[in-house]
């Protein structure tokens, strides 16, 4: 999406901290956005500007944690999975969930060619490549 991303993540490892995930994930997207801003758009930063501690910074993300929550359940999975594919169509972006070249319906459609590659779910063998013809169009 224009403004913002959902994710679903499935941690390999055993135990996990979705904090250190997430932090491993915002910050370097967070840091390279504000010196991409700062060396082509500084203009645009002025977005970005909050004050802590009487001090100037610049958030890319939201304060929060945003929608977390732990999904225990396949169905439950697919249900996430294709309420984020759906959302460019909702948003009238694109016509169909494969049309976003963001969005990870391709993928799973088991169509070639694909700009966002993903990891198969073990235990979970339908949210594989092409596991479950999901993307209601």
């Amino acid at each position: 999406m224009p403004e913002h991303v959902h994710v679903l993540l499935w941690p390999t490892e055993d135990p996990y901290s979705i904090s250190a995930i997430l932090k491993s994930v915002k910050q370097p997207v967070a840091r390279a956005t504000i010196r991409y801003l700062r060396e082509r758009a500084p203009n645009w930063l002025r977005n970005l500007e909050v004050v802590r501690a009487g001090k100037i910074e610049h958030r890319f993300w939201l304060e929060g944690g945003g929608y977390d929550r732990n999904i225990f359940d396949e169905h439950v999975a697919w249900t996430c999975v294709e309420y984020i594919h759906a959302n460019p169509v909702r948003r009238g972006l694109v016509e169909h969930p494969t049309d976003w070249p963001w969005s990870s319906a391709s993928w799973y459609a088991g169509m070639d060619g694909v700009e966002l590659e993903m990891d198969a779910c073990p235990g979970w063998p339908s949210l594989a490549r092409g596991g479950r013809r999901m993307c209601r169009e």
